[in-house]
């Protein structure tokens, strides 16, 4: 029988093979939220209720940082309903539903590894305000869905800088806070807990590279990786590690969560590569949320022009 792959899955119907492979414990997990109603508006953007939005505070004096596309963001509404944060449920309206249990003061980042300066660091020694920039960058994920989010934070290089990683320092590591009693989706085995992410150096201390602490000029929600999250825009979306409660520098490429579960499907680069097929679907167009027609979807995310000597003699088919 020849079965016909469907031209235009909704990405939130797509599910990740490890997950599909753990399916029981997941049934179990989203049965809740399965009676929930998910409504497709004419725009195509899914529509979810805000049931569990925390207070955002203002932020102070943001400037505008460089970069940044001149896109239109997309809605509040769905930066902040639709969303990949498998700690807190599988599904893309688990974690606007379930993230408020999650409390982000007092919040501490371990530091530890080849650098001059380890130690615990309070976010508030980390990142201040004078220095907030808002820098408006594309989010693409692996599942073929975009969005355009203004993030506002710090270059990541400003802050790696302060820790004085040593020669030995190639690569960095990030791992998201583990506390089982404040996110609900950690007594499911999706992953090897908790989330840990990577980048080689030359990645981190790139200027596109940030440390988001908030979204349209005030803090971020539990949801979208309060109260501090990376974000790297050229590369698929799960590279960009939400709730950092840790940063390690290493000499050797670090064992991230999703290329452990499945290296077939997420590599260590993950570098948006449209001629590269994900094994279960094309990654040569992609949903913009809140847009009813498919778009091209563009090398390195449309960052081209910035990262694209950062991978001169590598093989992009297989760091794609």
């Amino acid at each position: 029988m020849l079965v016909k792959k469907a031209p235009d899955i909704r990405s939130s119907e797509i599910t990740p093979e490890h997950v599909y492979v753990n399916r029981r414990q997941f049934i179990r997990a989203s049965s809740g939220a399965a009676l929930g109603a998910v409504a497709l508006a004419a725009t195509g953007a899914v529509a979810y209720p805000r049931t569990s939005l925390q207070a955002q505070e203002p932020l102070g004096a943001v400037k505008k940082g460089p970069f940044g596309t001149d896109e239109k963001p997309n809605a509040f509404e769905d930066i902040t309903t639709y969303n990949n944060y498998y700690e807190f449920g599988t599904d893309k309206s688990d974690p606007s539903r379930h993230a408020h249990t999650l409390k982000t003061r007092p919040w501490t980042v371990e530091v530890e590894g080849e650098c001059g300066k380890p130690g615990d660091y309070g976010i508030e020694d980390l990142i201040k305000p004078p220095a907030l920039e808002e820098r408006i960058y594309r989010l693409r994920c692996v599942e073929a869905w975009s969005m355009v989010v203004p993030w506002v934070g710090v270059p990541l290089a400003d802050i790696l800088k302060r820790f004085e990683p040593t020669s030995k320092a190639k690569f960095v590591g990030f791992t998201t806070v583990y506390r089982p009693t404040q996110m609900p989706g950690l007594s499911y085995p999706v992953l090897d807990w908790p989330y840990v992410e990577g980048l080689r150096m030359d990645e981190a201390m790139h200027p596109l590279t940030i440390m988001a602490v908030g979204l349209y000029g005030k803090t971020l929600l539990n949801q979208n990786g309060a109260p501090m999250r990376l974000v790297v825009p050229w590369k698929y979306g799960f590279k960009s590690i939400k709730s950092i409660v840790k940063i390690r520098f290493t000499e050797t490429q670090p064992k991230t969560a999703w290329s452990v579960a499945n290296p077939r499907e997420y590599g260590f680069y993950s570098n948006v590569n449209p001629s590269v097929d994900h094994p279960r679907w094309s990654q040569a167009r992609e949903r913009r949320i809140g847009e009813f027609f498919r778009r091209e979807t563009e090398m390195f995310n449309g960052y081209a022009d910035q990262v694209a000597k950062l991978y001169e003699g590598m093989d992009l088919k297989k760091h794609y």
